[in-house]
């Protein structure tokens, strides 16, 4: 237990620290569909209502991406019915509110489009073993195809474990995924035995049935396309430890998930555990899976909807962020439950993610055990202006992986050669093509491009060699106050905003003000913009904020 109480002392450092937050880190969140408990609740039947949904899936993912969330898991097979057309299984409900019916568009195409416009991974979430209701239109069929296959429990339908088919079947949805859709993982729900389960066979048996299933996708998946991450969630307890035991419920001994196994034998790629406790149930646990990744990713799942009153637990939200802190002392990400509850910023959750500990971008960690092979860098680059911006464009990169397409990370800073080790200066990431229009006319600025290929491995970088700058006169402050400028009366400012280099509003404040507490803001470069009545924004000013180092 030296890793939780350095982990515990180490807390208060985390908070003082907070701009230095790591460049490579999983932030995700489970997007679920069913029952369109987070999205859809716009029922795609005709044209309108496919657009309106459509934009609803937009404006979520608009909000992930500010707050710098990295991993979408997307609810894609839901209980033996699906959100894209699939050979096996009908569509879901949840996208027309019939089920069975072809909502009109590609629903998982347009998702994985739209998360890797905003620079964000889309994995297919599959929900394993359960197939919902025993006369619901996915378990029916499949009922009628397979019959042995499915098992009644309660007014529920699940696969057996225990049968070979069902590693096949499972396997075979997941490789159609990959064959067919550019997703970046394959993420596994309720890949273990049902609680009310009457095992026959022993747990070392029931392990291995489960494992079978999990090496079975492993293989065809990688098989299609290797970059494709395998993962799962998990309950949330590995297994009893020698001081905190787990009370009956955990992974390995009471659903027979070999979870770390998974990870030391190399068929799953992360982990996603179902961490929905705190206290003594939380971060013992949390130390366990940091001491067996086995150089693999782990992101546990935090319980934000227990945050909400509805949901009759009523956490502060201290009980979330101390658990986010100590998580990333130990290493590891962090994964939202459910994301309604998080960009609903339930007591707050979302406001403090955004603006606190993940205020600053991160990649998702490479993969380097399936391959370690980086990129060519690119060897050229031009900058010109772009309307009130400037365009970047780059070219001259190569991948030796042979996966279809690169990637790119765009870097800045006010200093050569651009560090592209601090995530402060990483103003875009895994941007599709070679050139991006970025918002940085005024002020002095360097530029660094690296390519990234689909294991996640980063060239090295390619520098502009001369700085692009338009010389403008820093707005005053002392780290904790900053004086505003007088604004042009005939701009007819309505407020006035404060955002980072990447476009994200920091704070916004009334027009009239002459001073603005700048205490609660990371170190950084900033600028002041005013807004009208028609929310057209112009750039009056930028600052910066250098406390650490001085």
């Amino acid at each position: 237990m030296k890793k939780l109480l350095l982990a515990l002392l180490s807390f208060a450092l985390s908070l003082a620290l907070q701009a230095q937050t790591p460049k490579y880190e999983v932030r995700a969140v489970w997007l679920t569909t069913l029952n369109s408990l987070d999205w859809p609740s716009v029922k795609a039947t005709n044209p309108q209502s496919i657009e309106r949904q459509q934009q609803q899936l937009c404006s979520i993912l608009d909000q992930l991406q500010r707050s710098n969330v990295n991993t979408v898991l997307l609810q894609t097979r839901v209980r033996a019915t699906t959100i894209y057309p699939s050979r096996y299984e009908p569509f879901d409900g949840c996208l027309t509110g019939k089920p069975g019916r072809d909502p009109g568009y590609d629903v998982l195409s347009y998702a994985i489009e739209q998360c890797h416009r905003r620079g964000m991974e889309l994995h297919a979430w599959v929900v394993a073993i359960p197939v919902g209701k025993w006369n619901a239109i996915g378990c029916k069929q499949l009922r009628e195809r397979y019959g042995s296959l499915i098992r009644k429990i309660g007014d529920e339908g699940y696969m057996n474990p225990e049968m070979s088919q069902t590693s096949d079947y499972i396997a075979k949805i997941c490789k159609e995924i990959a064959e067919n859709y550019d997703v970046d993982g394959i993420h596994l729900d309720y890949i273990r035995y049902p609680e009310n389960w009457k095992q026959t066979q022993s747990k070392s048996k029931g392990r291995e049935n489960i494992t079978r299933i999990v090496r079975s996708i492993h293989e065809q998946v990688k098989s299609v396309k290797p970059w494709v991450k395998i993962s799962c969630s998990p309950v949330g307890k590995y297994s009893d430890l020698s001081r905190y035991p787990s009370r009956g419920w955990n992974a390995y001994d009471a659903v027979c998930q070999d979870a770390q196994g998974w990870l030391r034998t190399g068929i799953m790629d992360q982990l996603y555990p179902m961490m929905y406790f705190k206290g003594d149930n939380f971060y013992p646990f949390a130390v366990d899976w940091a001491d067996n990744t086995y150089g693999r990713t782990v992101a546990p799942g935090l319980a934000v909807w227990l945050l909400s009153r509805r949901e009759g637990s009523d956490w502060p939200l201290t009980e979330i962020t101390r658990e986010m802190h100590v998580l990333r002392t130990l290493g590891l990400g962090h994964t939202y439950f459910r994301s309604r509850f998080f960009t609903d910023n339930t007591k707050g959750i979302y406001t403090f993610t955004k603006d606190r500990i993940d205020h600053y971008p991160a990649l998702t960690p490479p993969m380097t055990w399936q391959s370690s092979v980086l990129p060519t860098r690119p060897q050229g680059m031009n900058i010109k202006p772009y309307g009130e911006g400037i365009e970047i464009e780059w070219w001259g990169a190569s991948d030796p992986s042979g996966a279809p397409y690169l990637t790119y990370n765009l870097y800045a800073s006010d200093t050569y050669p651009v560090d592209i080790t601090d995530a402060r200066n990483l103003v875009a990431q895994k941007i599709r093509g070679t050139r991006i229009a970025v918002n940085r006319e005024d002020g002095t600025h360097y530029f660094a491009v690296t390519a990234l290929d689909r294991y996640g491995n980063e060239s090295a970088p390619m520098q502009s060699d001369e700085p692009y700058h338009k010389t403008v006169e820093l707005l005053k402050n002392d780290g904790r106050t900053l004086m505003l400028p007088e604004i042009d009366p005939t701009l007819n400012t309505d407020y006035i905003s404060i955002k980072s280099l990447a476009g994200n509003v920091i704070t916004i404040r009334p027009s009239n003000e002459k001073k603005v507490s700048i205490r609660t803001i990371p170190d950084g470069v900033y600028t002041v913009n005013s807004v009208d009545r028609h929310k057209v924004s112009r750039r009056i000013g930028q600052f910066i904020i250098k406390r650490w180092g001085q």
